[in-house]
Formats: structure tokens, C-alpha cells, sequence
């Protein structure tokens, strides 16, 4: 059964970070939507700057820039005929180990067995990734994490759909929930509806969406299977401050 990923978003206050993958309604797109959320103020002073391929996240005011560590990072980056999607420096890894073609087909895989859950316990925080066939629409979404918040167990997930259903997309977010310590996401992701192809329209109903206290910034990409051209929509809750 799909859920309605707005109105989830709507009734859960704090997913954290948010990745959804999926195939527009008339299966020529693939959409990607990724957001950020904080409940503190290192985690809210951050905004979505765009790079050649993706975008990074950077200080919204770097004077108030306490600990960069977790929260700088490239989010998204874009590989050959592939884009990279995760919620931490993951996605250079994942970049890096696609580069040196060491594991042809596998090297999201592969980049991700070197890798492990946040060190910010008690949360131990999920890492969450994904990567887009931008030929064929296909995509795999991963998760690391914790069992059951043991810092001494990882456990890694690969979820793999390389024939997507046109209007449909899965969706994986770090966290359950709100909470202390904020429970790690469980089970597969969540089998959503996409209804858009119109990256501004689907990144507005998402952002509308978002608990309004929690939300920090939204990135969403629509690519045409067709010439793997894509555009890309960025929505920041903060404005820069200039140092």
C-alpha cells in the first residue's frame, strides 16, 4: 500500500533527514526530493548552496558555527549518468569508490561497507543514502545503523529497485520520530506516491509539509530519462549571513 508522503511528513515532527526516490506520473522523470531538519541551533544554522553536479550545506551564519562536524557536507553530487544522495560525507565516498571503477555495479555497495552509523551517540544517527540511474530511472536507497541503539552493532541495509513504478517512490528518513535519544528509522522504506513532475510544484508540497519549526532546507532534482538533463530546486528556511 503507498503512503501519502505529505501527509506523513505532516503528522511526524521530527523525521530528521529525509530522502525520497522515484519516477514521476508519466514515467518520463525521475524525482528526487532530500531535506534537512534541527532542533538545535548548530543544526539549524545551515542552508543548501549549489556546486557543479549537487549542492553542499554550509553555515547560514558562520559566526554561530559551533561544531561543523555531521552537518558539512555534499549531499548531493552527480557521477556519469548517476546521482548521489545521502545525508552525510558518505556521498564523496560513494563518488570516489564509482570513480575508480574498482566495483563495477557495486560501488555504492562497496563504499558503504566502509562506512558506519554518526558518532553522536546516544542517537548514533542513521546514515541514510541513495543513488539514481538517470538512464533508466532505477534507483538503491541504504541505510546504516545501530541495532537498537548498541554502538557496538552496525547493520547495513540495501534496498535495490531497478524497474520503479511510474507515480510511485520509496522513502527513507533517519529517524522514527521525536524522542530522547530520537529512535533510528526502522523497516524498509516507505512506498510513497509521487505526483509530480514539476520539480517547483513537488518542492512546495513537500516544504509545506515539514514540520515548521524543525525544517531547514529542501532539495529537490527532476531529470528527463529521455537526455538525463535535470533541474534542480532549492528551498532554505535561513537566509546568508555574510561573514
Amino acid at each position: 500500500m503507498k503512503t501519502n508522503l505529505y501527509e506523513f511528513l505532516a503528522a511526524n515532527e521530527y523525521p530528521g533527514r529525509g530522502i525520497c526516490l522515484g519516477i514521476a506520473p508519466n514515467s518520463n522523470k525521475a524525482m528526487i526530493g532530500y531535506f534537512i531538519m534541527g532542533r538545535s541551533t548548530n543544526s539549524r544554522n545551515r542552508v543548501f548552496d549549489p556546486i557543479a553536479g549537487g549542492i553542499r550545506t554550509m553555515a547560514a551564519d558562520p559566526s554561530k558555527m559551533t561544531d561543523p562536524h555531521l552537518i558539512i557536507y555534499n549531499p548531493v553530487l552527480t557521477f556519469d549518468k548517476t546521482t548521489i544522495v545521502t545525508n552525510g560525507d558518505q556521498t564523496n565516498t560513494i563518488y570516489d569508490f564509482m570513480a575508480r571503477n574498482e566495483f563495477p555495479g557495486f560501488g555504492f555497495e562497496a563504499a558503504l561497507n566502509t562506512r558506519t552509523f554518526e558518532d553522536d551517540g546516544p542517537n548514533w544517527t542513521p546514515r541514510i543514502s541513495g543513488v539514481v540511474n538517470m538512464k533508466t530511472g532505477g534507483y538503491k536507497l541504504s541505510i546504516l545503523k545501530s541495532c537498537d541503539g548498541n554502538e557496538k552493532s552496525v547493520q547495513r541495509f540495501t534496498f535495490d529497485y531497478p524497474e520503479p513504478v511510474a507515480g510511485e517512490g520509496h522513502f527513507i528518513s533517519t529517524y522514527k520520530c521525536n524522542g530522547t535519544p530520537i529512535p533510528s528509522f526502522e523497516g524498509e522504506p516507505m512506498r510513497v506516491t509521487v505526483d509530480e513532475e514539476d520539480p517547483d510544484k513537488y518542492a512546495a508540497k513537500l516544504w509545506k509539509a515539514l514540520n515548521e519549526d524543525n525544517k531547514v532546507s529542501l532539495f529537490v532534482r527532476a531529470i528527463d530519462l529521455a537526455t538525463q538533463m535535470w533541474k534542480d530546486v532549492i528551498i532554505n528556511k535561513y537566509k546568508t549571513v555574510e561573514g
